[in-house]
């Protein structure tokens, strides 16, 4: 039987590491921190101790790569969306996107956003990290407030509540709280009562 790790070796050190890092993820929200030991997630990745060491310098460092990853995979996701030129067109398909990743990670959304690595503190490369993939959601706010389509608010103030939204709104999705065809129909609810007060009254008219 081919190993994760000999499968990956096939396609070069990158895929070795996403495999190191998706076993590592996985074992983490399945069975918690004391599942994440070098000697553990070789065993289940089918490398030697010295491949994860030399990879990543230990536990604290696979840490590390656990945060920089998922937010990595979450930013090419987010930039992936060829929305349309409307820019509330494309700020509705980035509010799209933000569940669709959630739910495609969920281990990795565990990791990034719900404290599956309780003591991991980010260092200051992880936090810039995690920031363009918010800066994302500020500048296409701020594009709609350019262009006239929302008003009422600071960007950052609507990017806030747009963010503590669908935050919300999908940790309890990927918990098991909802059908997965309810849940899509009251996300985009959800992101429309959160929009509505901003929106202008052509925009309102719209929709």
């Amino acid at each position: 039987m081919t190993t994760a790790y000999q499968q990956a070796q096939q396609e070069g050190q990158s895929v070795v590491r996403a495999a190191i890092l998706d076993v590592a993820t996985h074992l983490l929200v399945a069975e918690g921190p004391a599942a994440l030991t070098v000697r553990r997630i070789s065993g289940e990745v089918g490398c030697s101790t010295k491949v994860i060491y030399t990879l990543f310098g230990g536990k604290d460092g696979l840490s590390r790569a656990l945060w920089l990853e998922g937010f990595a995979r979450f930013e090419r996701w987010l930039l992936e969306v060829t929305g349309p030129a409307d820019p509330l067109a494309a700020l509705r398909a980035g509010l799209a996107a933000y569940r669709a990743y959630a739910l495609a990670e969920p281990d990795y959304y565990r990791v990034m956003f719900q404290g599956a690595m309780p003591g991991f503190k980010p260092d200051q490369e992880s936090v810039l990290a995690a920031r363009r993939t918010f800066d994302l959601l500020l500048r296409g706010v701020e594009k709609c407030l350019e262009a006239g389509a929302l008003r009422g608010g600071a960007a950052r103030e609507i990017a806030d509540v747009l963010w503590m939204a669908m935050h919300g709104a999908v940790s309890l999705e990927i918990s098991g709280y909802f059908d997965p065809d309810e849940a899509a129909q009251r996300y985009r609810l959800l992101c429309d009562s959160v929009l509505t007060p901003f929106l202008t009254h052509e925009e309102r008219n719209l929709t």
